[in-house]
C-alpha cells in the first residue's frame, strides 16, 4: 500500500483523452486554449504511446511529454497520466512473439491492433513493470499530475489466452487455489465422463474440444483470466504507489453489462483508488438512457457507494456499432449529468480532438473536424461551465432506494453450454428488473450476493444461478430481519464449482422462498402461457415454466395453461419480519411491475406517481448539503415537485414548491437546509 493515503482530485473533472502525439506541436497550443475556453480540468494523457515512449528496448524519449505536461500545468489542466501497457509496441513483439495472446481454437493473434496480450507472459510483465518505473520515477512530483491511469479496459477485446505460457500459470493458479490435483478433481467433478487428473501437468485451459468441455474447469480458467489481469494491475499500481505516495492510481472499467463480462468488477473495486468507468450508448433497440442509468448505478455500487469518475463517454456518435447514429442536441449533457446524479464526480470524454486517421476518426470528439462553429463545440462549452457550476457537490453521496444482487460469477456460470434454455439471458433479466425499478422512479444499488442487505427495505434477484450456501444464509437472513425479497427463476441452482446443491430446486433459496421446484419447463420459440393473478387479472409469461410446490409460500399467481397449468407461477413467503416473493416465469412487462408494486408495498415502498415515465429524479446528500437531479428525456416539459426549496445551480434562479423541467432538459437544485 502507498505510505500516504492517496488524494482524489480536488474538482470535479471536465476533458477527455488527449492525444497530441497524433497531431504537429504547433497545434498544441491550439488545444490549451481551446481546453481553457471549454472549461476542461482534466485530460487523459500516454495511454497509447509506448512506442514514442520507449521507440527501442531500453531508450526512452519523454521530451515530448514533458512538454505537453508543462503546457497543460501552465494553463491549469491536469493530468491523469497513463501507463501505455495496453499497447506495447511492434519491437516488443517482434523480440517476444509469445506475447501475442492464443485463442481457443489455437490460433494466435497477431499485432496490429490494441491490447493484443498474454497476461501470463513474463516478458510483457517485465517490460510493462520497466516503463511503469520509468514514468513513476520521471513524473511522480510533476505539479499536473492529478492521478495515474494504468493500462486501458482491462479484458477488452481480449481477456483469456490460450498458449502453453498461460498453461504452465493456470496450473500454478490451480494448485495454489486447491492444493491437490485431487481436490481439484472432486471440484471439477472430473468423475463425469471419465476426465480425471493424475497431476497438476496434465491439465491444461479448456481449448477447443470435439464437444461440451467441462463447466467447472471453464468457469475457473474465467476466475484465472480475472485473476491474471488483476495481478498486473496490481504490480503496475504498486510501483507507483512506491514512487508517487498520495497520487491516487485507477483503471477505466466497462461495468455495463452491455460492454464488458469477462471482469469481476467487485474484486477490482477494491483494487483502485478511485472508481473510473467508461460507458457507450448502446444503439439496440433499448431506451439508452436506462442502460445509461444502470451502468451508473453498478459503478456506484462497486465503488461502495462512494462517488465515482466517468472516465469515458462520447460527445455523439461512436464508431464500432454496426449503426452509430448521433446524440441529438442536449442529449450529450444530459447523458454528463444523468451520470453526476448517480454519483460521478465529473464528466470525461473519448476524446478531445477528432482523429483524423486510425480506426476510430469518426468517433465523435470535443473538439470535432468541422471545429469550432459547431452544435457539438458550443454544447461542450455549455456543459464545461455546467460542471463547474456544480463544484459544491464534491464528496456527496446518491441516496439509493432498493438493491439488487448482481454477480459476475454467476453470470458466467449461466452463460456456459447445456443449459435449460438458450432463450433464457441472466443478462437480459437483469436489464427487466432494473427498467421496472427505474419505471417505479427508485435509485438502485447493486450488491454482491455475500454484503450486507440491511439498509435497503427492497432487494430483488434478477439472475443467481450459481449462489453459495453463505449466499444463501445472507438473503435469509435479510427476509427474517425484515426485508423484502424479490426472486427470479434459475437461481440458487448451484454451488462456486458449478455443482447443483443437493436436494430440490431452487438450492440454497429454497427455505427464504418456502418451496420446491420439482421440475423445469421452459417453452419452445415465440410460445408463452396465460397467468392469472388477484382479481383475475391475466398476464403473460414465457421462456420459461415450472412445477412449483408450495412449501409454506402462499400462491399468488397461478398458471392458467401451458406444462405448468393450475400450478403457482408467483409466490408469496412470510419469513420470520420479512417476505420473500418467486417468479417462476419471464412476465411481461406489466405482469412483472404488478409484482414489484406488490413487494414495494409489503416494503412500505410508497408509489412516486407524480413522476412521469423517462423522468428521474435523484438525490445526491453528504457534508455539501443536499441536491437533487432532475433529468428529462421525455419531449415534453414536466413539473418535479420539491420537499424544500432551494437554488437550481445551473441557471442560478430560487426554485420552490415545484421545479419546471423543460423537454430534454436537466435541472440541479441545492435545497435549502
Amino acid at each position: 500500500m502507498p505510505e500516504t493515503t492517496p488524494q482524489r482530485p480536488d474538482r470535479l473533472a471536465f476533458g477527455g483523452d488527449y492525444n497530441p502525439e497524433q497531431w504537429p506541436e504547433s497545434v498544441w497550443h491550439e488545444d490549451v486554449r481551446l481546453m481553457r475556453e471549454a472549461g476542461v480540468t482534466m485530460v487523459s494523457v500516454g495511454i497509447f504511446s509506448w512506442a514514442l515512449l520507449e521507440p527501442e528496448p531500453g531508450g526512452y524519449d519523454f521530451g515530448w511529454l514533458d512538454r505537453v505536461l508543462d503546457l497543460l500545468h501552465e494553463n491549469g489542466i491536469r493530468a491523469d497520466l497513463g501507463t501505455p501497457t495496453a499497447s506495447p509496441p511492434a519491437w516488443f513483439y517482434r523480440a517476444h512473439p509469445d506475447a501475442l495472446p492464443v485463442g481457443r481454437e489455437g490460433l494466435r493473434h497477431s499485432f496490429g491492433s490494441r491490447a493484443a496480450i498474454c497476461h501470463s507472459s513474463p516478458a510483457y510483465r517485465e517490460a510493462a513493470a520497466r516503463i511503469t518505473t520509468e514514468l513513476g520515477r520521471r513524473y511522480a512530483g510533476h505539479p499536473a499530475l492529478a492521478m495515474w491511469h494504468v493500462h486501458n479496459e482491462y479484458g477488452v477485446p481480449v481477456s483469456a489466452c490460450y498458449c502453453d505460457n498461460c498453461a504452465a500459470h493456470f496450473r500454478r493458479w490451480l494448485q495454489a487455489r486447491y492444493g491437490t490435483v485431487e481436490a481439484v478433481n472432486d471440484a471439477w467433478g472430473t468423475a463425469f465422463w471419465g476426465l480425471r487428473y493424475r497431476s497438476f501437468d496434465e491439465i491444461d485451459p479448456p481449448r477447443l474440444t470435439p464437444t461440451v468441455g467441462n463447466p467447472a474447469q471453464q468457469l475457473d480458467h474465467r476466475r484465472f483470466a480475472d485473476d491474471t489481469m488483476r495481478e498486473n494491475f496490481r504490480m503496475e499500481r504498486d510501483i507507483l504507489h512506491r514512487l508517487a505516495p498520495g497520487v491516487p492510481v485507477t483503471t477505466n472499467f466497462m461495468t455495463a453489462l452491455s460492454q464488458c463480462d469477462t471482469i469481476d468488477y467487485w474484486a477490482w473495486g477494491r483494487e483502485v483508488d478511485l472508481v473510473t468507468n467508461d460507458h457507450y450508448l448502446m444503439t439496440d433497440g433499448r431506451r439508452t438512457h436506462v442502460n445509461l442509468a444502470m451502468a451508473a448505478d453498478l459503478t456506484r455500487s462497486v465503488a461502495g457507494g462512494a462517488p465515482w469518475l466517468l472516465l469515458e463517454h462520447s460527445t455523439s456518435g461512436v464508431s464500432w456499432q454496426p449503426r452509430n447514429p448521433a446524440k441529438r442536441p442536449g442529449e450529450m449533457a444530459r447523458n454528463s449529468l444523468a451520470h453526476v446524479a448517480r454519483g460521478s464526480e465529473g464528466a470525461m470524454f473519448f476524446q478531445w480532438r477528432q482523429s483524423r486517421k486510425g480506426a476510430e476518426k469518426f468517433h465523435s470528439a470535443m473538439l470535432p473536424h468541422a471545429g469550432t462553429d459547431t452544435r457539438i463545440w458550443r454544447e461542450v462549452v455549455a456543459l464545461g461551465a455546467d460542471i463547474g457550476s456544480l463544484a459544491g457537490l464534491r464528496g456527496t453521496r446518491t441516496v439509493p432506494d432498493v438493491g439488487m444482487v448482481w454477480d459476475w460469477h454467476s453470470w458466467w456460470a449461466q452463460g456456459l453450454e447445456w443449459r435449460p434454455s438458450e432463450d433464457h439471458d441472466a443478462r437480459e433479466r437483469a436489464d427487466s428488473f432494473y427498467e421496472a425499478l427505474y419505471d417505479r422512479h427508485l435509485t438502485v444499488d447493486f450488491a454482491h450476493p455475500g454484503a450486507d442487505l440491511s439498509a435497503y427495505p427492497l432487494v430483488v434477484v434478477p439472475a443467481l444461478y450459481l449462489a453459495t450456501e453463505e449466499s444463501g444464509r445472507n438473503l435469509r437472513a435479510y427476509v427474517e430481519n425484515g426485508g423484502t425479497l424479490v426472486v427470479s427463476y434459475f437461481s440458487g441452482i448451484v454451488d462456486e464449482h458449478d455443482a447443483v446443491h443437493p436436494g430440490a430446486y431452487p438450492g440454497v433459496l429454497r427455505d427464504v422462498l418456502g418451496l420446491t421446484v420439482e421440475e423445469w419447463s421452459p417453452l419452445g420459440a415465440g410460445e408463452s402461457v396465460r397467468i392469472t393473478g388477484p382479481q383475475d387479472a391475466t398476464v403473460t409469461g414465457d421462456v420459461w415454466t415450472e412445477f412449483v410446490v408450495p412449501r409454506g409460500a402462499e400462491t399468488v399467481w397461478t398458471y392458467a395453461d401451458g406444462p405448468a397449468a393450475g400450478g403457482p407461477a408467483v409466490t408469496r413467503h412470510r419469513l420470520g419480519r420479512g417476505t420473500a416473493w418467486y417468479v417462476s416465469s419471464r412476465l411481461d412487462p406489466l405482469a412483472l411491475d404488478a409484482v414489484l408494486e406488490s413487494a414495494c408495498e409489503d416494503a412500505g415502498i410508497a408509489p412516486r406517481t407524480e413522476l412521469p415515465r423517462d423522468v428521474e429524479v435523484v438525490r445526491r446528500c453528504g457534508d455539501g448539503g443536499d441536491y437533487l437531479f432532475a433529468v428529462n428525456h421525455t419531449p415534453h416539459d414536466t413539473k418535479v415537485p420539491l420537499e424544500r426549496p432551494g437554488t437550481e445551480l445551473l441557471s442560478g434562479e430560487h426554485a420552490a414548491g415545484h421545479l419546471t423541467v423543460p423537454a430534454g432538459a436537466v435541472k440541479v437544485v441545492r435545497l435549502d437546509a
